[in-house]
């Protein structure tokens, strides 16, 4: 698939991400989903399949955002080969969430990817 680092664990999927966007590398950043992965972006739509996220990102990345690491918070495990990640963002409004994968070479990739989502407001 490519030469980029893989996840050895589900929490490098976050650090990796931050360092392959701010790198402005969208084949890297595809890199990190599952070949059917399922991404909640842009709001209000679903991105289906790693070419799909891929051509999301390198639209997204032409813009240059710079992405800024958010703490992980505690990484929810299924067993041995499924886990839920999650960041608070820093404004502090909602969260991101995924759930990852372990492959059967050790690597860990994302099959579900809820990047922002905010808690209703009453």
């Amino acid at each position: 698939m490519s030469d980029h680092e893989t996840a050895r664990t589900p929490e490098d999927l976050t650090r990796m991400f931050v360092e392959y966007s701010n790198a402005g590398d969208p084949d890297a950043v595809a890199a990190l989903y599952h070949e059917d992965a399922v991404m909640a972006f842009p709001p209000g739509q679903v991105t289906r399949g790693r070419q799909a996220i891929r051509d999301l990102w390198a639209t997204v990345l032409e813009q240059r955002p710079t992405f800024v690491p958010e703490p992980q918070l505690p990484t929810l495990y299924f067993g041995e080969d499924l886990a839920l990640t999650s960041t608070p963002p820093r404004d502090g409004a909602g969260a991101r969430a995924q759930v990852v994968m372990r492959r059967p070479d050790g690597s860990w990739v994302r099959v579900i990817d809820q990047p922002e989502f905010c808690t209703p407001t009453r």
